[in-house]
């Protein structure tokens, strides 16, 4: 059964991008339009077959969708929604796929749409951007956190969590203040203090750019997010201002206890310290080497299918190819690929992705 009829995308994107063909790939009975800023990313998609419409289509013509998502950037979403407000269906669905929750909620119910509104966040993507580089398979096994108002009728959300389900991803509900406060924890900082540490050895490098020559390995893999827009990252830190900054201050002590610990030689301190971080980053699904020490591994583009895993695992142990770690990567946000696969050493990586790209797998390694 269809569970939408029409769908709207307003921004498509990286994400928008992915979202589409992936409802197109399952359900391609269901007529996909889409409102972008750029008529060549219409086309593009039309010429796809993702989308009906190869122009920009009017706002009454969204309007009029079962299920409308907005996919740019979180201060254009919200423009949208009040765009909309007014203009809808009675039973119409309206979602975004940003990254910050608690302002889109507040106006959504300053707008009177807290029961048509489904906040919406897919736990995938890359510092690639553009519908160029959107993959059906993107949001397959990630999480796809919802939030939801306690207005919004219950059937709905149930639906939408069941679309979402179909589509390959996984629902995971949140309230939209935890929603925030977790994705500033592991994502909004981790960026700000990667850009923060680029532009620190920026400013300290020679004219000769020594540090720029000799980075590489862990400098590469700890701040590899910095590649992602800027544009986007501007908007974040805006709109969930208040937990960033919260979660600063706490940074800001954490780092202060390590300052103090190498100010006062504290052996032990630096030790448990130490250990305690890389206890829990081991802990972390699918990858347990830490950051700074270097990895083999690589990400395949791989459809969720009964046997998946297991038939990667036989042609690789066909060839005598050890593996460390292989597994479903949930949370993919700024990672290419659906499977991770770890190696021991390098030659085992490159004469597996030899081998698998003879195979006709897609391989994305790190940057």
């Amino acid at each position: 059964m269809i569970p939408f009829h029409k769908i709207s995308f307003i921004g498509l994107g990286l994400i928008g991008g992915s979202v589409a063909k992936a409802i197109n790939k399952k359900y391609p009975d269901i007529e996909i339009m889409a409102l972008a800023s750029h008529e060549s990313t219409l086309k593009e998609a039309y010429d796809d077959g993702v989308i009906k419409n190869c122009s920009i289509p009017s706002l009454d013509e969204i309007s009029s969708s079962d299920l409308i998502i907005l996919a740019g950037p979180v201060r254009v979403n919200l423009d949208y929604l009040d765009q909309l407000s007014g203009k809808i269906k009675e039973n119409t669905i309206i979602t975004d796929v940003g990254s910050v929750k608690s302002d889109i909620h507040n106006k959504a119910r300053s707008l009177g749409l807290a029961g048509s509104f489904i906040g919406g966040h897919p736990m995938a993507g890359t510092e690639k951007t553009g519908y160029g580089n959107s993959s059906p398979y993107l949001i397959e096994n990630a999480y796809y956190i919802l939030t939801t108002d306690p207005e919004m009728d219950k059937a709905k959300v149930s639906v939408f969590s069941d679309f979402i389900k179909d589509l390959g991803a996984i629902p995971l509900s949140l309230t939209p203040e935890k929603h925030d406060f977790a994705v500033a924890a592991i994502s909004h900082l981790p960026h700000i203090i990667s850009a923060s540490l680029v532009n620190l050895v920026s400013d300290q490098d020679d004219k000769s750019g020594l540090l720029k020559t000799i980075a590489a390995g862990g400098f590469r893999d700890i701040t590899r997010i910095s590649s992602s827009s800027p544009i986007m990252w501007q908007n974040i830190c805006l709109e969930n201002k208040d937990e960033i900054l919260h979660l600063i201050d706490l940074y800001q002590e954490e780092l202060k206890n390590f300052k103090d610990a190498v100010k006062n030689e504290d052996g032990h301190g630096l030790i448990e310290s130490f250990s305690r971080a890389r206890d829990y980053r081991d802990s972390l699904p699918v990858r347990d080497s830490g950051a700074l020490i270097p990895s083999f591994e690589f990400y395949v583009d791989q459809p969720d299918e009964v046997g998946a895993i297991a038939s990667v695992s036989t042609l690789l142990a066909s060839e005598r190819i050890s593996i460390r770690n292989i597994g479903i990567i949930h949370n993919r946000e700024f990672e290419d690929g659906v499977l991770g696969i770890e190696f021991y050493d390098e030659k085992s990586m490159e004469k597996a992705e030899k081998l698998m790209c003879e195979k006709g797998y897609t391989i994305h390694k790190k940057q």
